[in-house]
């Protein structure tokens, strides 16, 4: 049985991958390629968090503009996330922990509000890092099986 007195900070994830909302889809575009990561909160001056990207907002994008990938499509698609930028796309309402909330309290944001993530901030309002719904549940059967290879 897991210790109930885990909190939030022992396992959220840090360092964390960022935007700022001047940023161009494009470096959304990159960063999504290029890591394994599928949420990317956006931060303002001081490194407040005001919004947040997630992958399937960004594949929605991409798939509302061509069905395809021919060469053309591809094309047409870079330069749609050259133009936009990730404050006209990211949500702005963002859900956000502290380190010491409980494990159970990310839980509960997680089922109500159908969130895979959110940011983890300090008392001054600073990003810190990130939980998301595979760190619980990576914590939760990490002892649980073990692969024999």
């Amino acid at each position: 049985m897991k210790d109930k007195s885990t909190t939030v900070g022992n396992i959220m994830s840090t360092p964390v991958i960022t935007v700022h909302k001047d940023d161009t889809m494009s470096k959304v575009q990159d960063i999504f390629r290029k890591n394994n990561i599928h949420h990317i909160p956006v931060i303002a001056e001081g490194n407040k968090v005001v919004g947040i990207i997630s992958k399937s907002d960004y594949l929605r994008l991409l798939h509302g503009f061509t069905l395809f990938k021919t060469e053309k499509s591809i094309a047409y698609n870079d330069a749609i996330m050259r133009s936009l930028l990730v404050g006209e796309v990211m949500t702005r309402q963002v859900a956000t922990l502290n380190p010491e909330d409980s494990l159970e309290m990310a839980a509960g944001f997680f089922r109500e509000n159908l969130f895979h993530a959110l940011p983890v901030i300090s008392a001054q309002g600073q990003l810190i890092g990130i939980i998301t719904t595979f760190d619980l549940i990576t914590y939760a059967y990490a002892d649980t099986y073990v692969t024999e290879l």
